[in-house]
């Protein structure tokens, strides 16, 4: 399935285009996978309510689909009493009147999403910030202007305000900002490199993300070998283009996934205990929206990642 998405501050809209591996499949099924922060429920109800066509027509949640089905979602926009504050500790790096910089712990969601509102990142910082949240991405992303993954630490930017959003969009959107993360990959890696190998959907796993696929989007990872083990390789990457899954995915393409990784990498863990990839936001830096001086900011190395490297070094 080939999907893209457009994200909007007032609603979401997703289009996907059904592979030969998905016809047959029921139309509810198909999207509960593709769209996992919704429930399939929650996927019913806008099926039944006409926000979902397939091929231009309304149909309904047991649609047998076949392949080049052209399949339309059209999320509405929230109802902002759904997000509520909640005293979640952060970890803050900085903040001023424009931007905080957070240190997200692994396991937490960076925002609410249909059927999932508590909990989440999103939630701490409307507690903390209260009204001081920029509104660009409407209620359900307030403040939001790049995320990483739910089991990936590190630095985040959250804006205030919709001035210090847009300055920091635009440097996200020209590749600007320095980003700089640790990660510990599968292998032994002897020398740096550079990948660069376009990103997009996997066309037959719609959960993943795949090098050189129809649709990809430009990517490139730099990586720096820090340390070597027997069986795995402590390495910095600096990000050029934020995609998703984009460390993971390279990482995977040149034969060495991350460790812990439970989608790119191998079936079973050789680390017990390990939940999700090991990989850490360490480093961000960016123009100050208002000052105009560079920021850099850096998150400690959470500490299972310490322990980690501890026994690796054994």
């Amino acid at each position: 399935m080939i999907m893209t998405d457009d994200i909007q501050a007032s609603k979401e809209e997703y289009d996907f285009r059904v592979s030969s591996d998905e016809a047959g499949e029921r139309l509810d099924s198909l999207l509960s996978d593709c769209l996992e922060s919704y429930s399939r429920s929650f996927l019913q109800t806008l099926i039944r309510s006409g926000a979902v066509t397939v091929n231009g027509k309304n149909t309904k949640p047991g649609l047998k689909i076949a392949e080049s089905d052209l399949i339309h979602v059209e999320v509405p926009p929230p109802d902002p009493l759904d997000i509520l504050p909640e005293n979640i500790p952060l970890d803050i790096l900085y903040e001023d009147e424009d931007l905080i910089i957070v240190n997200k712990p692994k396991g937490m969601v960076v925002h609410p999403a249909a059927g999932h509102y508590s909990g989440t990142l999103v939630n701490a910082l409307l507690y903390h910030c209260k009204d001081s949240l920029s509104g660009i991405n409407g209620v359900l992303r307030p403040g939001i202007v790049h995320r990483i993954d739910r089991d990936t630490t590190g630095s985040l930017i959250v804006c205030k305000n919709d001035a210090s959003h847009r300055a920091v969009a635009a440097q996200l959107k020209e590749h600007s900002i320095t980003r700089k993360y640790r990660a510990i990959v599968h292998g032994r890696l002897t020398e740096d490199g550079t990948i660069h190998a376009a990103i997009g959907r996997h066309p037959q796993r719609r959960k993943e993300m795949a090098v050189n696929v129809a649709g990809g989007k430009d990517a490139v990872t730099h990586y720096h070998v820090l340390e070597t083990f027997s069986q795995f390789t402590y390495i910095e990457c600096q990000l050029e283009t934020g995609r998703t899954h984009q460390i993971r995915v390279h990482m995977k393409s040149i034969g060495h996934p991350l460790l812990g990784d439970e989608v790119y990498g191998p079936s079973k863990c050789p680390i017990a205990g390990l939940q999700g990839q090991t990989l850490h936001a360490m480093t961000i830096g960016l123009i100050h929206p208002t000052s105009g001086e560079y920021l850099e900011v850096e998150a400690p190395l959470p500490e299972y990642f310490e322990q980690l490297l501890k026994k690796l070094r054994g």
